[in-house]
């Protein structure tokens, strides 16, 4: 079948999982498919897609491993979190025409039942905002500070990915609790941008030679909280810095999901264990809305007000048509976004 490059009102264009990658996805494990546009049933909506949210997590779907979510099968749609437009609604308190947040995946159309639907205010000037700061990423790093983290004033906190929606937005509210925020990005011009529009205290390049050494002096007093969503390198600079008590939410390893076997080098498990046991370390790993749901209400409102007295800044890394959305994916598993991967799917009519 055709595949027309824009949203129309007759048929649903789909992106599918082809096969499963090894190591980095490419373009022959998507498939570009059209169908029908589906039909509600009686306590159902039809969804139209305005926005689709590109996340790291994805990959881990794109894979047949165990993981804490069941894994697409051949053939499936990509999953993936979306700003939609109503289009036609059987269910009581959706309507016509609102603006939701929803779990469509990489598709025109979906038929939804309304769990795990929240509204957005029509008004509201950034929709698409919805999938990032005031969304899943941005609630990912919020609860992940204040809950595991346990900041108090004058602490020293670390996070990588310090542009992505998660890391800008830990850094922030790091900032707002009085913490010293030192960043991790990839590049000058992110590092520029923590630091002088995000507020971070410092930012350092993890391509630069001497990264190890730069993070070190920019945590004279060590590090109290470490905000673990990338891994890796960024882990192992920080492992020898950690003080004791130290607090370390995991919510991704983004260096290592196209990994295909385990990393060159000596085995330093035995000096994680040592390191957690000698500085008592807490490290806890979470998935947002499996443990922290019944809040995102409250942290919806919060962050809400932060965001529209501008207090909480947001880059977006908008990318046109969803049939972009599998280079744009690769891209950003490679780094190459500048804050929070979206795909402009289609305007609100």
């Amino acid at each position: 079948m055709s595949f027309t490059s824009e949203q129309t009102d007759n048929t649903n264009r789909q992106i599918k999982l082809a096969s499963r990658p090894h190591g980095e996805p490419t373009s022959d494990n998507f498939e570009l498919t059209t169908s029908d546009i589906p039909t509600p049933k009686a306590g159902e909506m039809l969804l139209r897609t305005l926005y689709l949210s590109l996340d790291p997590y994805m990959r881990g779907r794109m894979s047949a491993a165990k993981s804490y979510a069941d894994p697409l099968n051949i053939g499936d749609v990509m999953t993936g979190g979306t700003v939609a437009q109503v289009v036609e609604s059987n269910i009581d308190g959706f309507s016509e025409g609102d603006i939701v947040v929803a779990q469509s995946g990489w598709q025109d159309y979906s038929v939804s039942t309304g769990e795990g639907v929240h509204k957005l205010d029509n008004n509201m000037p950034h929709p698409s905002y919805g999938l990032g700061v005031l969304g899943m990423p941005g609630f990912t790093g919020y609860m992940g500070l204040t809950d595991i983290g346990k900041p108090k004033a004058g602490e020293t906190l670390v996070v990588a990915a310090a542009t992505g929606p998660v890391g800008a937005t830990v850094g922030q509210v790091g900032k707002r609790l009085g913490l010293h925020v030192v960043g991790v990005a990839g590049g000058a011009e992110k590092c520029a941008y923590a630091v002088d529009e995000l507020g971070f205290d410092a930012c350092i390049d993890h391509y630069a030679d001497d990264f190890a050494e730069q993070l070190e002096r920019a945590c004279s007093d060590g590090i109290d909280i470490y905000y673990e969503n990338v891994g890796g390198k960024v882990f192992d600079a920080v492992l020898p810095l950690l003080n004791a008590h130290a607090r370390i939410p995991v919510c991704g390893l983004v260096s290592q999901y196209n990994a295909t076997e385990t990393p060159d080098g000596k085995d330093r498990l035995g000096m994680l264990m040592g390191t957690i046991l000698k500085q008592r370390l807490t490290v806890k790993g979470f998935i947002i809305f499996e443990e922290y749901g019944e809040h995102f209400p409250e942290f919806l409102q919060t962050m809400g007000e932060w965001v529209e007295a501008g207090d909480i800044k947001t880059l977006e890394h908008m990318v046109e048509g969803l049939d972009n959305a599998p280079s744009a994916f690769v891209d950003m598993l490679n780094g190459q976004n500048f804050g929070k991967t979206v795909i402009q799917v289609a305007d609100i009519h």
